[in-house]
């Protein structure tokens, strides 16, 4: 399966554990190999996977980041989950995970992920992207560009626009690129 990182297309070596009707965060078994557990499957079996550098955790829409407060710099990878297009928790996961709890590796937004969100999911930190598998994938790169310039700040930009640009006529105001 390919993913979006970085603004470019890549081949995804990470599987997403989802869990059955049949399975709890307690008795599911977490293959071998790179996973992506759910965040209630760390918190449960967390003695027993510690060990291991190959896993990474995903967010329901529903979690706090603060729940993996303690253990946020063992991961690579972490993903927040996406269940429809409308719902927007996600991305108040991401910040946090950046801006509070100072996560440095990949962040991926996985589920109803669309090209009309990305632009907006990269300015609060994700930098990693599964598109719904229904949708082109090459269309969706083009949602980086939508727009030339923000106006707001966000976790990609610390000031806002009129902060960052020159104006005619004033000579004092200072330019900040980023």
């Amino acid at each position: 399966m390919m993913i979006i990182k970085n603004k470019i297309l890549v081949e995804d070596d990470w599987q997403v554990l989802r869990l059955n009707d049949q399975e709890t965060p307690e008795n599911v078994v977490v293959a071998a190999g790179k996973v992506i557990v759910p965040l209630k499957v760390w918190l449960a079996q967390r003695d027993g996977l510690k060990q291991r550098d190959d896993l990474g955790v995903w967010f329901a829409s529903d979690e706090r980041s603060e729940e993996l407060k303690e253990d946020v710099r063992k991961f690579q990878i972490i993903a927040v989950d996406f269940p429809k297009f409308s719902d927007g928790r996600g991305y108040s996961i991401a910040f946090n995970l950046r801006a509070r709890l100072g996560f440095t590796g990949e962040l991926r937004a996985i589920g109803d992920v669309l090209r009309d969100q990305l632009f907006y999911m990269q300015r609060v930190g994700f930098d990693a992207f599964a598109p719904r598998p229904d949708r082109d994938i090459h269309d969706a790169l083009k949602g980086f560009e939508d727009f030339s310039e923000v106006y707001q700040t966000s976790f990609d930009k610390k000031l806002p626009l009129f902060r960052r640009a020159q104006r005619k006529g004033k000579s004092s105001v200072e330019v900040v690129n980023g």
